[in-house]
């Protein structure tokens, strides 16, 4: 469904949606039980007016608040998301704002541009890929597609309108999404994935539409800092899948001795 066809900028002048690869050190407080806990230092991944993806040595829950510290700014933030401990991402986790407009990296992220980065889809340690198309006879479905369900937001690169849907399939090199309103093959597109509380951003081109199926999405380029997110995101996937097959050899068997028996 559409929305606004503005972009949303806040007071301070920053877009709602900017999102900015940037290390700044922090003070994080931990609150429990309305005590405070002392204060440790932290650094952030990527920053952007309504939180930041943090990493600290100091561990953190999903839900815990946590005091945000800049300088002489301050924010309350709760954590939304933390990292799988025994990925690369650990010590890793994500936070937002409990009050509104009030993220200590304001000017640093007024100032900060945006960066994008081109989608290398032969890097010797990736292991996952989808979509099926064909360049110069080639056929590129060379990793596996794996089933999801996430959000997707998208807007045509030369016009305003949001559009949502929903994201069916993912891979390395790009997704499918399903939608009411499906952009034209050929179209150069800003998409923003959240799967699992993770989000990505990049610039992609709709490739083809599925009919009842939606529209097949080639990546292009991908925000400067979340190349491990998406590669972290495709990891978790393939390790469901992995041990989704193991159940299934393992009751097969079961399921032939119980019709034996029987």
């Amino acid at each position: 469904m559409a929305s606004d066809a503005s972009e949303i900028v806040l007071p301070g002048g920053v877009p709602a949606g900017k999102l900015v690869h940037l290390a700044l050190p922090v003070r994080l407080t931990h609150a429990a039980n309305g005590a405070r806990g002392a204060a440790e230092l932290a650094c952030t991944f990527d920053v952007h007016p309504g939180g930041a993806r943090i990493l600290s040595s100091g561990a953190v829950s999903v839900g815990d608040l946590l005091t945000v510290e800049r300088g002489r700014a301050k924010a309350v933030c709760r954590v939304v998301w933390t990292a799988d401990p025994q990925s690369d991402l650990r010590g890793q986790f994500t936070v937002e704002c409990v009050e509104p407009g009030r993220a200590p990296w304001e000017e640093e992220l007024r100032q900060a541009p945006e960066q994008y980065l081109p989608v290398i889809l032969d890097r010797p340690r990736t292991r996952y890929s989808i979509t099926g198309m064909r360049r110069g006879g080639e056929n590129r479905r060379r990793r596996h597609r794996f089933s999801v369900e996430g959000e997707a937001d998208f807007r045509s690169i030369s016009g305003h309108s949001r559009l949502e849907g929903q994201v069916q399939e993912i891979s390395e090199c790009g997704c499918r999404i399903a939608a009411g309103d499906l952009l034209a093959p050929g179209t150069d597109l800003r998409l923003s994935l959240n799967i699992f509380d993770i989000s990505v951003a990049l610039k992609a081109q709709v490739k083809y539409i599925a009919k009842n199926l939606g529209m097949g999405v080639e990546f292009q380029e991908i925000r400067h800092g979340d190349r491990p997110l998406l590669d972290y995101l495709l990891h978790k996937l393939k390790k469901s899948s992995e041990e989704f097959v193991k159940v299934e050899v393992v009751t097969e068997p079961l399921r032939a001795l119980a019709a034996a028996a029987g």
